[in-house]
């Protein structure tokens, strides 16, 4: 097992992608006087989702990235499943400020969710496709004995 070195490094442009949308937040947050929600102004709300979409799947999906990287699996891959992470994450912000309806809507806003989510479940098959099933079905079975034994003796006990 290595250092996820590649997600390492498409984190760190990725870091650097939030890092603008903060900023973006902050100054359209000033401009506007509005300090705890959007003051009724879209470009804010538009602005405080970007940055709240990246959260909600950035994390998941580079932690996906970085223990594939860590099992093995082919840099290509790994260039592949960053890079469009990347990609999804500069064109959602895109589309966020487009007209709804647009062109530049549909294929920045809409791209980047299909792409997100694609991302999202084929890292997350991946995952579960690469883990030793086998292992895993004898780990349970023998926690469940171990469990029946356990409960065998405090039945034991307590009708003493």
């Amino acid at each position: 097992m290595h250092a996820p070195t590649t997600t390492a490094n498409y984190l760190a442009i990725l870091a650097l992608i939030y890092a603008a949308l903060a900023l973006q937040v902050i100054r359209l947050r000033r401009s506007n006087g509005a300090a705890f929600d959007d003051g009724g102004n879209e470009r804010l709300r538009s602005a405080i989702r970007a940055h709240g979409n990246f959260m909600e799947y950035v994390p998941i999906i580079t932690l996906m990235g970085a223990l594939l990287e860590m099992s093995g699996v082919s840099p290509l891959r790994i260039h592949l499943l960053m890079g469009a992470l990347v990609l999804s994450r500069l064109l959602h912000p895109l589309g966020m400020y487009a007209t709804p309806g647009s062109l530049r809507f549909v294929i920045c806003r809409g791209g980047s969710i299909f792409l997100t989510i694609g991302l999202l479940v084929s890292s997350a098959l991946t995952v579960l496709s690469r883990l030793p099933w086998a292992a895993v079905a004898d780990e349970i079975s023998d926690q469940a004995i171990a469990t029946i034994h356990f409960l065998q003796v405090i039945h034991v006990i307590l009708t003493l």
